[in-house]
């Protein structure tokens, strides 16, 4: 059984359902069932008279969980959805420790201040 698709607006883009198999097989690879997968896609931004909306905002349903993500289009999101399918769990520790998250906007002001003048 193949991931279950839910649109509110207007349904996926014809190229990203031709990968979508592609997709399911990476997901089988990976010990994961691509009939627990519910990917719902809705509008992230407003949208003007004369202009459609610049971002989407996808969910992805798992069982019980469910996780969110804004991208501006169907295959941007694919492309994040299969990198995430394929990553091991040590590919995210190794990334942590080469590029650690940078301090915060208000740490690093604060950083600035407490240096002496």
């Amino acid at each position: 059984m193949a991931i279950r698709l839910q649109s509110a607006v207007g349904g996926f883009s014809p190229e990203s359902m031709r990968q979508l198999p592609e997709l399911e097989n990476a997901m089988l690879a990976h010990g994961l069932e691509p009939s627990n997968f519910v990917i719902s896609k809705d509008r992230a931004s407003p949208e003007g008279p004369w202009i459609g909306p610049f971002f989407y905002q996808y969910t992805v349903f798992i069982g019980k969980e469910n996780f969110t993500v804004t991208k501006p289009s169907d295959l941007r999101f694919y492309d994040y959805l299969y990198d995430r399918c394929i990553a091991e769990p040590e590919d995210d520790d190794i990334r942590l420790q080469q590029h650690p998250p940078r301090p915060g906007l208000i740490r690093r002001i604060f950083r600035w201040m407490e240096q002496p003048i």
